[in-house]
């Protein structure tokens, strides 16, 4: 019997902490076993993202069938707006044996880790200070003064879980971030 080797790579990090960036870097590789696992949010689309490539944008009404249908492994509202990961691709590619990759929040992460178990592989990008994720936010320029505080309000919160994740980084330097999340999965995999 073969043995199932596929892996969710769950990061997760303060909003600015570069999760996206670094799993978008790691994916530009194109490992044929990597996939990126696409969140449904109700936030508005920020300008140049586009619909089911960054993220499967719907109406709170939309996203609370989803809920009622039981089409999201997780969801969680963040900053005002939902965020869910869509079910049916995550139990399709694992059962492909392929490395999933998702970008979502602390809660998220540990209702997949409850999920999933060893299959779920949890990575905290850990700002190197909370001025990075000022500086981060800003200098994106998608979100209103007040949306960046409301960001930034849940740090201490997001902060105090650290501990519940299977490896944490400090992303100071994105290469070398990227370079530590492809060994810490390549590890992971060597050992599956």
């Amino acid at each position: 019997m073969k043995k199932e080797r596929g892996l969710l790579v769950v990061l997760s990090s303060p909003s600015g902490g570069g999760k996206t960036t670094v799993i978008k870097k790691i994916l530009e590789e194109g490992h044929p076993d990597y996939v990126y696992s696409i969140s449904m949010t109700t936030r508005p689309i920020r300008p140049g993202e586009v619909d089911g490539k960054d993220y499967l944008f719907v109406t709170d009404e939309e996203f609370k069938k989803h809920i009622q249908a039981g089409d999201l492994t997780e969801y969680e509202k963040v900053h005002g707006w939902y965020y869910g990961t869509p079910k049916i691709k995550i139990n399709e590619w694992l059962a492909q044996n392929k490395v999933v990759f998702l970008d979502i929040d602390v809660h998220g992460a540990l209702r997949i880790k409850r999920q999933f178990g060893e299959r779920a592989f949890l990575i905290f990008l850990k700002p190197p200070d909370e001025q990075a994720l000022v500086d981060r936010l800003l200098n994106r320029s998608t979100e209103t003064k007040e949306q960046i505080r409301k960001r930034l309000a849940r740090v201490p919160e997001e902060m105090k879980m650290i501990d519940k994740f299977d490896a944490v980084i400090i992303n100071d330097k994105l290469d070398d971030a990227v370079q530590q999340v492809k060994k810490l999965v390549q590890n992971k995999m060597s050992k599956n």
